[in-house]
């Protein structure tokens, strides 16, 4: 393949137009050694290919989509002036740019009075989000998901918020039955409900917890780190679409530009739909607030200094692919989803396979065929080396018995989990290159299982 390079003829002309802006101040003098640039850039290109080909459509293993050319052009063009978001003195123009595109974001969720900026990523994101929530229910817990990031719980031991994980339906879910049980016990002051996990793409049923909401009196914070922009979808199932239907009604949500949004690392985004919490970030600096009286970024914000590159890739990518419903940018998350369903429909079909949770957003587990949790998940293992060596490259998770239990027949579970094969069909073309998926995949699991007969002596090495 070749790398995308025809937009790079696009830069030369807008660093003349940024330079313009500039041109009555003095001349400066750079000392450059061009051969030393090129020699040690050169070096940088050859490291760089020590890496899985995450660009591509035949990596369909972690959430890793490649940014927008818009977002890789404006990115690099912001590094002339390299602006820092944290006050206005260091990024007024990118500054104002990423108050416009939160406000996007925001939108597309139903918020028009709300408060919010972008961060380093997802993490940092849940993390300011719990924070706020440690200031509105200081000593209350916060309830997540089996099936949530573990990022949440590792947060609350770094803020010392006592933290307790719900039970998952067969589906990867959170359980409202579970989450009552815990809410009887009280003193549970957030609950995190994921749109999106991170193993399997599962949705937590929102409309439910919303009725417990009401009788409990709890805070909902939604981490869509990776599903929010799923929003744009048309494509959902129906209790899938639920969800996305009431989440205007959360208190707190994250979103991660730097997955769906077509982003570069890192670029993540929280929300908070009551911008009075905007008053436990309230700090005293006698160095950086001097240039304006209007809001800087860093009074809302944990973090310090930040790219205000960020914003401005965000930004452009927004303005030429707008986050409306019908838009390009929702078809393409519409054609992810269908990338998924086509996978998981011939996974489903195949004798050689077993499946049991129905891809919700993008993401299809699923597992080789066998007598035992342990020999499937020995399957599993070299099918995933296997394919990498033909450059497919999937990625694994294991997941507990529980939610295959009533779906897979004479299955012997001699291990609690059953390591799974994970796809994340989010690239562009993930939708027109399935064929080749396919193909690549269905070889590697026969070369796998002939291998495995082999080796038991169930056929001879000539068959």
């Amino acid at each position: 393949m070749t790398l995308e390079k025809k937009t790079l003829y696009l830069l030369p002309e807008a660093l003349e137009i940024l330079e313009n802006g500039f041109k009555n101040l003095p001349q400066t003098c750079y000392s450059i050694d061009l051969n030393a640039i090129r020699k040690v850039l050169n070096e940088v290109a050859l490291r760089m290919q020590d890496n899985y080909p995450y660009h591509h459509p035949y990596y369909i293993g972690q959430m890793l989509k490649p940014p927008h050319p818009i977002a890789r052009l404006a990115y690099t063009l912001s590094l002339w002036i390299n602006p820092n978001n944290h006050a206005l003195d260091g990024g007024r123009a990118s500054s104002a740019m990423e108050k416009e595109a939160v406000a996007q974001i925001a939108k597309m969720f139903g918020w028009e009075a709300f408060l919010g900026h972008l961060c380093g990523g997802g993490t940092m994101a849940n993390l300011e989000a719990l924070w706020v929530s440690r200031c509105l229910r200081p000593g209350q817990k916060i309830l997540a998901s089996q099936q949530a990031h573990y990022t949440h719980n590792r947060i609350c031991s770094v803020l010392n918020i006592p933290f307790e994980s719900i039970n998952v339906d067969t589906n990867a879910r959170m359980d409202p039955v579970s989450l009552r049980r815990v809410l009887d016990d009280g003193n549970v002051g957030t609950v995190v409900v994921t749109i999106g996990t991170t193993a399997t793409g599962s949705v937590d049923p929102l409309p439910e917890i919303l009725k417990l909401q009401k009788s409990y009196g709890f805070r909902i914070h939604a981490d869509a780190a990776y599903g929010g922009y799923f929003i744009l979808a048309q494509n959902l199932e129906t209790q899938t679409r639920a969800t996305y239907d009431v989440i205007s009604q959360v208190d707190s949500m994250v979103v991660d530009p730097h997955k769906h949004g077509l982003q570069p690392y890192g670029c993540g985004c929280v929300i908070f739909r009551d911008p009075s919490v905007g008053t436990f970030y309230k700090h005293e600096s006698p160095y950086t607030y001097f240039s304006s009286s209007e809001l800087h970024l860093g009074e809302i914000s944990l973090e310090c200094s930040r790219p205000g590159s960020s914003a401005v890739a965000l930004w452009a990518t927004q303005r030429l692919l707008p986050m409306v419903r019908g838009g390009v940018f929702a078809g393409n998350l519409t054609d992810c989803r269908f990338a998924a369903l086509e996978l998981f429909n011939r996974i489903s079909s195949d004798a050689r396979f077993l499946t049991g949770l129905r891809p919700e957003l993008d993401i299809v587990v699923w597992a080789i065929k066998s007598e035992s949790s342990s020999e499937s998940s020995r399957l599993s293992d070299e099918v995933f080396e296997a394919a990498s060596r033909s450059d497919l490259h999937l990625a694994k998770a294991n997941l507990p018995m529980s939610l295959f239990l009533g779906t897979w027949k004479d299955f012997k579970w001699d291990q609690d989990y059953v390591t799974c094969l994970r796809s994340v069909l989010m690239k562009p073309d993930s939708l027109n290159m399935l064929d080749n998926i396919w193909n690549i995949l269905s070889k590697t699991v026969d070369e796998t299982l002939k291998k495995s007969r082999q080796l038991k002596g169930e056929i001879s090495s000539d068959d």
